[in-house]
């Protein structure tokens, strides 16, 4: 017992060395992330202009009104929530299905990896031009196939019922490759011996997905959709660069709204408020995976 305590009194304390090496990162973290945004939340409260000096005049929660009683509020809202529903469920699924291959590939896995994960790292102007050519009428890739085949053209980002639809497009195939990672490291978490097992019992590759695979991806796959949900929120380079959000506003996202009042109508106080209640939704898609990863915690 006497040596037990003694080695225990010996152990360094590593406290101060740790918070040594964090300092910087908390000091940057507070001036451009908890600074501003305490800031933008008192701005949303006064009738801020870029045009005027100061915060301007106080006017309480006017802003938040105006906001929920516009209609190009809650239509930009809709916008981006209808865009998340285009596009979260493909690329969890896309990405998983791909992973799943990659991973049962033999010879060559690294290129498909590659391949999968590249377009990711590409800017977003990048990725708008290469789209915007193979959306562009008449002499777009897109286009031209399906004349070949017979269809007749799509005009795929000057019809509002397409242009949601093609930035969709554009956007699984951007951001495939960071769930398809996800899934990646996922997979490599599971044991080789439970599918050893498993198929000595008999079990063929579907099965094996279905009872080993997928319940053991479970807490990977909470946070691929809340991730995944999370930035479809926040949708702004790839819709304000192909269709500025046209036509006739219909892909005008939650964070362009804001952008325009604050910087083409110089309302900094009521893009704040917006964007406040922006924040809000956002807060609550991840309140509600904390609760879901504590609970899939307890059941492990």
């Amino acid at each position: 017992m006497t040596t037990t305590t003694g080695v225990l009194r010996r152990q360094p304390d590593h406290t101060r060395p740790a918070l040594t090496f964090l300092a910087p990162f908390v000091v940057l973290y507070v001036l451009f992330i908890i600074g501003p945004a305490i800031y933008g939340l008192v701005m949303s409260f006064f009738d801020t202009s870029m045009v005027k000096s100061g915060l301007g005049d106080f006017a309480g929660l006017s802003n938040y009104r105006e906001a929920l009683g516009s209609s190009d509020f809650w239509s930009a809202l809709w916008h981006t929530i209808w865009f998340t529903i285009l596009t979260t469920p493909p690329l969890v699924v896309l990405a998983l299905v791909f992973a799943l291959l990659a991973e049962r590939v033999r010879r060559g896995r690294w290129f498909f990896r590659l391949a999968f994960f590249l377009p990711y790292v590409l800017p977003s102007a990048v990725v708008a031009l290469i789209w915007m050519w193979l959306y562009t009428p008449a002499l777009g890739l897109l286009n031209r196939s399906l004349t070949t085949l017979g269809f007749s053209e799509v005009n795929w980002l000057g019809d509002p019922n397409w242009a949601m639809v093609s930035l969709a497009i554009t956007t699984v195939w951007w951001t495939l490759g960071f769930n398809f990672v996800l899934y990646l490291a996922g997979l490599q978490e599971i044991p080789r011996d439970l599918y050893e097992a498993s198929a000595i019992d008999g079990a063929g590759p579907w099965q094996q997905i279905r009872r080993i695979t997928i319940p053991l991806l479970s807490r990977t796959t909470t946070l691929v959709i809340v991730l995944q949900i999370i930035a479809s929120l926040k949708v702004f380079d790839q819709m304000y660069i192909m269709t500025s959000g046209g036509p006739n506003f219909s892909t005008r996202s939650a964070l362009q709204y804001v952008y325009d009042v604050g910087f083409t109508d110089y309302r900094s106080g009521y893009a704040a408020a917006a964007s406040t209640l922006l924040f809000v939704v956002i807060l609550a898609v991840s309140a509600i995976w904390l609760v879901m990863t504590r609970r899939q915690e307890q059941e492990v």
